[in-house]
């Protein structure tokens, strides 16, 4: 019998950082290409719990993968907003600088 094996993919930093893993190999790693990555990611995801929420209306899925899908899109989102939050931040305290 196998040992439990974590759920993978699921919550917003493990797909952000794969994400931004794969943008890193493919566009030199520059900053606008990792956000289009994680944009996209978001996006994907929150495609995936409209998609499984239509499934289970339809009774082709059960309520447990539409809640998954659900789950992982309001958690991709809202670690999203804390990366937005956080840019932000970091922008309104540089612009405070002196020169």
């Amino acid at each position: 019998m196998n040992g439990v094996n974590g759920v993978n993919g699921i919550g917003g930093q493990s797909i952000i950082r794969q994400e931004a893993s794969k943008a890193t190999s493919q566009d030199n790693g520059s900053f606008g290409s990792i956000l289009k990555q994680v944009f996209n990611s978001v996006n994907t995801s929150q495609i995936n719990a409209d998609q499984a929420v239509t499934q289970n209306l339809e009774g082709k899925t059960g309520i447990h993968e539409a809640m998954i899908a659900l789950q992982e899109a309001d958690i991709n989102m809202r670690f999203l907003l804390q990366m937005r939050n956080k840019v932000l931040d970091a922008y309104r305290e540089i612009m405070r600088m002196p020169f």
